[in-house]
């Protein structure tokens, strides 16, 4: 048997250890207490709030414009525009988007903001087409403009629910705006002649994809406002930017469908309709009645004036060839009460005042073959000779009592060539000869170098 070691005179010793208690056992058939419940541990607040893992994107592009033009800006003289030369540089546009998704629940934020012409602040404009008036324009001197600002949230794998600001599916400003998308120095001047260029709104969008190529796109979102239609831009000033908060009493629908089951192709149609009238600044467009009730604003009811939108579309980039085409037809209702009353507005709002025609067409298109290979470039490399034409009237088919001024009937013919890198370095360089809708009008012609970037 061990035995403990003696102890060491001069050297302290442990003492001995203590008995430790022990529980009694459990005796069989009796109840037992329940154990005390353990006292809860605080989680800090960091690890409560954990944040997934976003996954973020930032893409841009920019453009730089170089024009010489033969002619003044007053075309409203008799004979047309006056022969002039001058230049003009322009910092188009600088534009940056920022996308930030989470794979996992389908969820994609994306923002896109727009600097143009170098920056912000106020400029004078002469408005020709209202007898050589000057206008205070808030937003010509250079702006800065959330153009896209939406959730979007997948249902499923074809279905996606968007919410906010986002493009107007209209036309095909909407799908190719960026510089690389089309061969001219400047978007179509048809489409934008008669519509807002690259038009945003705010609402809801819902998109379903079919597995077999077809797309379609429907959106629900406020309406233009009837105060910024004119004769020479139609549609295009009632784009609501004049005042911080967009009126949404009238709202518009907006149907799109694109087929893009052959490779290379895409073609499609869309329609937009929606009224103007309860969107104005202020009830000026009410009906008139007897023994309306003059507390409320509008006892008779509003004038309608709906905008109605038809387009077919059309894109190409197959093999060496890439074209764009596009035919939009307008019709806006009680077009001559819209137009009686725009002539009475404040010109404090900045509004042209100029009767609106009832019905307006556009129709562009442009076809270029890429030659890089054939003078010896590599396949980074794409160099587009085309050519591009636009049309747009927007005095087509007035009503008897508007004269059909041939001055709104304007055809461009544009030659140029396009190069870019990879897509993402580029430039370009055409000539555009523009006639208006009878030869008394002297003709307009304008040669343009655009550079920029699409990252």
């Amino acid at each position: 048997m061990a035995q403990e070691p003696a102890p060491v005179p001069g050297i302290a010793q442990p003492s001995p250890a203590a008995p430790v208690a022990q529980e009694p056992a459990p005796v069989p058939g009796v109840a037992q207490p329940a154990p005390a419940p353990a006292a809860a541990v605080p989680v800090p607040s960091a690890l409560s709030r954990a944040r997934p893992q976003i996954e973020t994107f930032l893409t841009a592009y920019g453009e730089l414009l170089f024009g010489y033009h033969d002619y003044g800006l007053n075309q409203n003289r008799t004979g047309g525009s006056q022969r002039d030369s001058r230049l003009e540089f322009d910092t188009t546009r600088l534009v940056v988007e920022m996308k930030g998704t989470l794979p996992e629940y389908g969820l994609e934020v994306e923002a896109e903001v727009e600097f143009e012409h170098g920056g912000t602040g106020s400029a004078l404009e002469l408005e020709y087409e209202e007898f050589g008036e000057f206008d205070q324009e808030l937003d010509k001197g250079g702006e800065i403009l959330v153009e896209e600002l939406f959730i979007s949230k997948k249902l499923g794998q074809n279905a996606s629910l968007a919410v906010g600001r986002f493009y107007v599916a209209v036309g095909t400003l909407s799908e190719f705006s960026r510089p690389t998308d089309y061969l001219g120095t400047v978007r179509d001047e048809a489409e934008t002649g008669i519509i807002p260029n690259t038009w945003d709104e705010m609402g809801l969008r819902l998109r379903y994809k079919f597995p077999w190529g077809l797309r379609l796109t429907g959106q629900l979102v406020n309406g233009l406002d009837s105060t910024g239609f004119s004769s020479q831009l139609w549609a295009v000033g009632g784009h609501q930017r004049r005042f911080e908060v967009q009126r949404a009493t009238d709202m518009a629908l907006v149907v799109r469908a694109d087929v893009t089951h052959f490779d290379g192709f895409i073609f499609g149609v869309s329609a937009y309709r929606g009224d103007t009238t309860r969107n104005r600044p202020k009830p000026d467009l009410v009906k008139a009645c007897e023994d309306a009730n003059d507390r409320e604003v509008a006892p008779c009811g509003y004038v309608s004036a709906p905008l109605t939108l038809l387009d077919a579309h059309l894109s190409v980039r197959k093999g060496r060839w890439s074209a764009k085409g596009l035919v939009m037809y307008g019709h806006l209702k009680n077009a001559e009460l819209v137009s009686q009353r725009n002539s009475r507005l404040s010109n404090l709002l900045g509004v042209m005042r100029t009767p609106v025609s009832d019905n307006a067409l556009a129709a562009w298109g442009e076809v270029g073959y890429d030659i890089a290979g054939v003078v010896g470039l590599s396949d980074a490399h794409h160099l587009f000779p085309f050519v591009r034409y636009d049309y747009v009237d927007t005095q087509f088919k007035p009503r008897e009592e508007l004269y059909d001024n041939p001055r709104f009937r304007r055809q461009i013919y544009t030659v140029g060539v396009a190069y870019n890198l990879l897509n993402t370095v580029y430039a370009k360089l055409d000539f555009g000869h523009r006639r208006l809708g009878s030869d008394v009008f002297r003709p307009e012609n304008t040669l343009r170098l655009a550079t920029g970037f699409n990252y």
